[in-house]
């Protein structure tokens, strides 16, 4: 059954998947991951693995959904009728929903964090207080489960709206208040003593600590990063006319995406170099780092509240194209349905969250191979899941759609020249699938 809804415009496009691109991978994933694999050693590596690798995979994901102009597992069945690639559909469903289910936990803390600042509880506190509050925070059950719920709450309200009257319209607001935002953060942090510091720290590269799982870590955050491999971007694509040019909106993302990461950068390390303290926090760095760091500015804390306001639009953002790959399914164009479905399957993943949200609470002592579940969860859909997809996804373009189908539908809405045409058709057919293969190696041997 054809779609009903399109993007109203192509910036309304672009301002959603770039949302659901620019997510927690870009604002909380990159930064800690960065901060312990060398700076802009890894910087470089993750543009590069970005440029090559994520924006043909990209591509590829939106060839699929605006040929067909179909949900992710009808897109498949059309172009692959009669056999069983309609799987990757259902993969990438199922790797959403548990995405969502521990992703909204770290937007309820996003939430809960961002009331402890406006309410001053975050102020006057020592590095040591901010760790002792944030594991306290995390590990009430009452708390965690509350804010995880309001997070998903907001998701499905805006799902339920629609792709115009929701998706579209609340990123259209979200997003250029996110780069406002952004931007009143870096004057703030770059005006600080020993500022330089941080930004040498993200682009002058120190390749002496480059290892090979730096490497495998730079490629597993560029297909994070851009929401690839769970086709997301299928579904998203199959709202898009016929009349946009494919590789130029393809591009578009992956350019902002790659600017929000620095924008990200230049927020947080020149504060964290600033006051002394380690870029390689690991994943706590924006809840027990930046507190402090911010506190110890003039009016610090409301730079701080702006900060966690746009960490929380770009976790919602990409929240909603989780929920929306499901429900789209499910709904199948049908506005009533949608409603219902969005409800259903919100709440559905809210359920099967709330192991993820007390896993640092009254279920620590539940361990799964050595990991609590949140752990595990994250594991199976960064490690497994994402480059699985992101592989079958890169084996099956190029072998179940002729070479000039793929050209006519790059041509269509304006074309990209034939050489550059040939070399996104080399990488997703040959590079993209042994870089895939290394990390999953990588993983095996892990």
């Amino acid at each position: 059954m054809k779609t009903k809804e399109q993007w109203s415009s192509k910036i309304g496009f672009i301002l959603a998947a770039a949302g659901s691109a620019i997510g927690l991978g870009a604002i909380w994933k990159f930064p800690y991951i960065a901060g312990v694999s060398g700076g802009g050693a890894f910087f470089v590596i993750f543009t590069l693995f970005t440029l090559f690798l994520g924006l043909p995979l990209l591509m590829a994901e939106f060839v699929i959904g605006r040929k067909t102009q179909k949900n992710a597992i009808d897109a498949y069945k059309e172009l692959a009728p009669n056999s069983k690639w309609h799987w990757i559909g259902y993969m990438g469903i199922v790797t959403c929903f548990i995405l969502l289910s521990f992703y909204s936990v770290i937007g309820g803390w996003i939430i809960v964090y961002l009331w402890k600042a406006i309410t001053g509880q975050l102020n006057g506190l020592d590095q040591s207080e901010y760790a002792e509050l944030f594991g306290a925070t995390i590990s009430n059950p009452y708390i965690s489960v509350f804010v995880q719920f309001l997070f998903m709450l907001f998701t499905i309200v805006v799902v339920a709206k629609g792709v115009q009257k929701g998706i579209e319209k609340t990123s259209q607001v979200m997003m250029p208040v996110l780069f406002i935002l952004f931007i009143v953060l870096i004057i703030r942090s770059l005006t600080l003593d020993h500022a330089m510091e941080g930004v040498l720290f993200l682009f002058k590269p120190d390749f002496s600590k480059v290892t090979a799982e730096t490497i495998l870590f730079a490629l597993g955050q560029s297909f994070f990063a851009l929401s690839i491999g769970v086709s997301v971007m299928v579904t998203y694509s199959s709202y898009l006319s016929k009349a946009e040019n494919l590789f130029r909106s393809a591009f578009s993302i992956v350019m902002m995406n790659l600017f929000i990461i620095i924008l990200a950068g230049l927020a947080i390390f020149p504060a964290v170099f600033s006051f002394g303290l380690k870029p390689d926090a690991g994943p706590v760095l924006l809840f027990n780092v930046l507190p402090n760091v911010f506190d110890q500015m003039a009016f610090g804390m409301v730079f701080f509240v702006a900060f966690l306001i746009l960490f929380l639009f770009a976790a919602l953002t990409s929240a909603f194209s989780m929920l929306e790959i499901i429900v789209t399914v499910l709904a199948k164009g049908d506005a009533k349905k949608r409603e219902r479905w969005s409800w259903i399957i919100g709440l559905a993943i809210f359920v099967f969250g709330i192991p993820s949200a007390l896993s640092f609470g009254v279920l620590s002592d539940v361990l799964i191979f050595g990991k609590s579940i949140f752990d595990v969860a994250d594991y199976l859909v960064s490690n497994i899941l994402l480059p699985v997809g992101s592989l079958l996804i890169a084996v099956f373009v190029p072998l179940k759609i002729k070479k000039s189908a793929l050209y006519e539908e790059f041509s269509t809405g304006g074309g990209i020249p034939y050489h550059l045409f040939q070399l996104w058709f080399f990488l997703i057919r040959f590079v993209a699938p042994i870089a895939i293969l290394m990390v999953c190696y990588h993983v095996i041997r892990g």
